[in-house]
C-alpha cells in the first residue's frame, strides 16, 4: 500500500513538473513587433528565455543607436534583444530588453495573453509601475 501511495505521489510530481515546463514554453516562437517593423524569435537556453531579431522591414539596417560604438555597425537582424528571462508561473521576469530604436536597455516583464496570440512586453527602469507596455502578435 505504501509503495502504491509513494508511486502515485511521484507520478503527480513528475506530471506537475511537465505541465509547468510546457506552460513556460508557450512563449517560444516568432512574434511580430507592435510597429510591425520586425520579427523576434524567442528561444530557450537552459532554463532562461531569449529573443533575437529574425527579420527586419529594412534589410541591412545597422544598430546605429547602440551606446557601444563598436556595435553600431552590426546588423539588427540576428541581434539578441531579450535576455535572461525566467518563468515565474504567470510571466517571464528578471530579464532585459534592448530597444534598437533608442539604443537603451530596460528591465522587462513578458506576459502571454489572448490564448497565446499576444505578448505584452513591459519595459521599465527600476519599478515596473513606471514603464511602458508594447504588445507583440504571434506570427
Amino acid at each position: 500500500m505504501r509503495k502504491s501511495i509513494a508511486f502515485l505521489v511521484c507520478l503527480l510530481l513528475i506530471q506537475s513538473n511537465l505541465f509547468a515546463n510546457s506552460t513556460a514554453d508557450i512563449i517560444l516562437g516568432e512574434w511580430i513587433s507592435e510597429l510591425k517593423d520586425g520579427k523576434i524569435t524567442i528561444f530557450k537556453q537552459g532554463d532562461r528565455y531569449f529573443g533575437k531579431i529574425s527579420w527586419g522591414k529594412t534589410p541591412g539596417k545597422k544598430d546605429i543607436k547602440n551606446p557601444d560604438t563598436r556595435l553600431r555597425n552590426r546588423d539588427l537582424v540576428g541581434t539578441v534583444i531579450l535576455k535572461d528571462f525566467e518563468f515565474t508561473g504567470g510571466s517571464w521576469e528578471n530579464g532585459t530588453i534592448y530597444d534598437p530604436h533608442s539604443g537603451k536597455t530596460y528591465d522587462c516583464i513578458l506576459k502571454v495573453k489572448d490564448n497565446n496570440q499576444k505578448l505584452d512586453i513591459r519595459g521599465f527602469v527600476g519599478v515596473a509601475m513606471f514603464g511602458r507596455t508594447a504588445t507583440w502578435s504571434r506570427n
